[in-house]
């Protein structure tokens, strides 16, 4: 079957909430316990399209595969030039290259938006996800241990991040 990438629509929200919940339900990669719901993706997928902001999915025959999106790294205004990414895929098919695609995807759109830096904050805990990151030629630049608390344990966090242009590009102030 072929894999597409496309803009999420609100159809695509019920498959992005299972998405989400089988993340939290299964791994650290989301430092929660609380499932989301319909009406909180849906307002998290309206701040992203006010901004301007990506929301993709992967689907084929099967539905809904995956999804990517970037949002602020924080809010105040020296950061205005970084985003923080997320790239969730369903558990089946996971391994197959899908996660490449769609941050792959993300570059362009963050790129049209005047982005600088796409950052990925990954659990310390999480190796394949570190090497997944790396391959896409994110580089480590920082460590906190024991940030985050989920399922009556601490865990790490690691950031890491990928220039989208040349470092040290000049951008107005």
């Amino acid at each position: 079957m072929t894999i597409i990438l496309r803009d999420a629509t609100l159809d695509d929200l019920p498959a992005i909430v299972d998405i989400y919940n089988q993340v939290i339900a299964t791994s650290n990669a989301i430092f929660t316990d609380a499932p989301v719901t319909l009406d909180s993706r849906l307002a998290w997928m309206t701040e992203r399209r006010t901004k301007g902001y990506p929301l993709l999915v992967a689907e084929d025959g099967r539905g809904v595969l995956g999804l990517s999106t970037f949002g602020d790294f924080r809010s105040f205004p020296g950061y205005r030039y970084t985003v923080e990414h997320s790239v969730h895929v369903r558990s089946d098919v996971r391994g197959g290259g899908l996660g490449r695609r769609l941050v792959e995807a993300l570059y362009a759109p963050a790129l049209a938006l005047g982005k600088h830096v796409m950052v990925g904050g990954i659990d310390a805990g999480n190796d394949a996800s570190l090497r997944f990151h790396e391959r896409l030629g994110f580089v480590e630049t920082g460590r906190m241990p024991e940030i985050g608390r989920k399922g009556g344990c601490w865990l790490g966090l690691v950031f890491m991040q990928k220039y989208l242009d040349a470092p040290g590009a000049a951008r107005p102030d």
